[in-house]
């Protein structure tokens, strides 16, 4: 009897032979790689914004103020956009009302000239044109505000000689934002006032 010779079954490859499952686990590995990036920017853009409100809480900030706080937790750009627009869209952030709340304390509680107001604005990062609006929108009374300063401290220069007690006053006048004609003028009618008061202060 004649056993008839069959061909050989074909061995089959090892399923990891082939090139196309290779190319698709290092493309899961890629998606997976990027979704955990945008998961840890999200949770970096969270902390940043919780940390920028709780700032906020107990002290006003310019936008660019915000910015730097922001910027500690080392994000990239845009995210750091993204946290400065959220917050700006929430109300806490606006730089004009921020310049409008510092010259009125400069005026009201420090006394102060405007240049030492336009100095604390830029300071504080408002934007110059933002500035420049809230300063301008003051009253044009520095000559009274100056005297108004000087009459404080006119009185304990009475035993200074005349000239000396209006440099020092003009002195403080101009570290005030008071310079000039304002100084000079507001220096030496509060010094007369004292001067000719009947309290009988007299300047040498």
């Amino acid at each position: 009897m004649r056993v008839e010779a069959h061909a050989p079954h074909p061995t089959v490859p090892p399923a990891t032979w082939h090139p196309t499952w290779t190319d698709d686990v290092d493309d899961r590995h890629d998606d997976e790689s990027a979704d955990d990036g945008d998961e840890s920017a999200g949770i970096e853009r969270e902390i940043a914004e919780k940390n920028l409100l709780r700032k906020l809480r107990s002290r006003s900030l310019s936008i660019r103020e915000a910015r730097r706080v922001v910027e500690e937790r080392d994000l990239a750009p845009h995210d750091v956009d993204a946290v400065i627009a959220r917050v700006e869209s929430l109300g806490y952030l606006d730089d004009a009302a921020l310049a409008e709340q510092l010259v009125h304390a400069a005026v009201d509680r420090k006394g102060q000239g405007r240049h030492v107001i336009a100095q604390t604005l830029n300071k504080r990062g408002i934007p110059r044109d933002v500035a420049d609006a809230a300063i301008a929108a003051l009253p044009d009374d520095d000559l009274d505000r100056a005297l108004e300063f000087a009459r404080t401290k006119a009185r304990a220069m009475s035993g200074l000689d005349r000239d000396t007690a209006i440099r020092r006053l003009m002195g403080q006048l101009a570290r005030r934002g008071y310079g000039g004609s304002i100084a000079s003028n507001a220096a030496r009618q509060a010094l007369t006032e004292v001067d000719s008061a009947p309290s009988g202060v007299r300047f040498r």
